[in-house]
């Protein structure tokens, strides 16, 4: 079992806050775990970052389950949290419980479901199977095209009451934590208020019990990124010139350089043994 636990996240709440960052891969995990990352996410944000999405709709449940496996190989301390995708969970309970159970297999430590009051009979059936749950409301990406599209969410009565009724659902059934998406701080504070389990803010402001972001904002891998997400590293520039010095050395003969390969030390051994090999291949063709 790795270090940290549901239940640790869940006691870190008014005491500490919790850092979560996205990972799709073996080598960004391994990074984020050894930066002291608390809850390492392998969101299906990976179908916008990693495959050129417009949108995390069609990411499917054998792409989350083969990046959960690479991402968990690379986890010793972290928690591991796999996403569920869209469609592998509305249609049933049980249609739920069996994705999140591949999930689980692929060496995820817990799944995350958006919505909250919908899904509360799947949330309790989860907890009760012992597979840890974190909800998710506000700004739900795989809702977008009711909500119309990606926008600032709880400036409304009804749009308060939804995501308090969402949060207070979860808590309920069982969730451990709940990711606030692009609300308005008051109502992010409001709802981290009412709830005991942590909210785990992106775009929601600071009176939450974390944030999580995308490691490709965080590393700043593409030219823009969302209005919320802090840019702590310009990788993309770094990156791309890495590539041209590559490509210019290349052309010009400068790579490889003699560290870089090996030849024979004994020139006429290598003629012996060249001769004879030329002499044999003649024969066959």
């Amino acid at each position: 079992m790795r270090e940290i636990t549901p239940r640790k996240i869940m006691e870190m709440k008014g005491r500490e806050k919790i850092a979560m960052v996205t990972a799709y891969d073996y080598p960004s995990a391994l990074l984020a775990d050894r930066a002291g990352i608390d809850i390492v996410f392998v969101g299906d944000s990976l179908g916008m970052v990693v495959y050129g999405e417009p949108n995390t709709l069609n990411v499917s449940m054998e792409q989350m389950v083969f990046h959960t496996r690479a991402v968990a190989k690379a986890v010793k301390r972290a928690l591991v949290l796999a996403d569920m995708p869209f469609g592998s969970y509305e249609v049933s309970v049980e249609e739920g419980v069996r994705n999140a159970m591949r999930l689980i297999q692929a060496g995820a430590d817990a799944v995350k479901i958006e919505g909250g009051y919908d899904h509360k009979k799947l949330v309790k059936k989860l907890v009760r199977m012992g597979i840890p749950v974190m909800g998710h409301t506000g700004l739900t990406p795989q809702r977008y095209l009711r909500l119309g599209g990606y926008r600032l969410m709880g400036e409304t009565e009804e749009e308060i009451e939804e995501i308090l009724r969402d949060a207070k659902a979860l808590e309920k059934a069982g969730a451990f934590a709940v990711v606030l998406e692009f609300v308005l701080a008051d109502v992010a504070k409001l709802v981290t208020e009412e709830v005991s389990i942590p909210t785990i803010g992106i775009g929601a402001g600071p009176y939450v019990d974390g944030q999580v972001l995308v490691w490709h904002d965080i590393l700043g891998l593409y030219e823009r990124s969302p209005p919320f997400a802090k840019r702590y590293a310009d990788l993309r520039n770094i990156i791309q010139l890495a590539l041209e010095n590559y490509r210019e050395e290349v052309k010009e003969g400068k790579f490889p350089a003699k560290e870089h390969y090996w030849e024979f030390l004994d020139k006429d051994d290598f003629e012996r043994k060249k001769r004879k090999a030329l002499e044999k291949l003649e024969k066959e063709f």
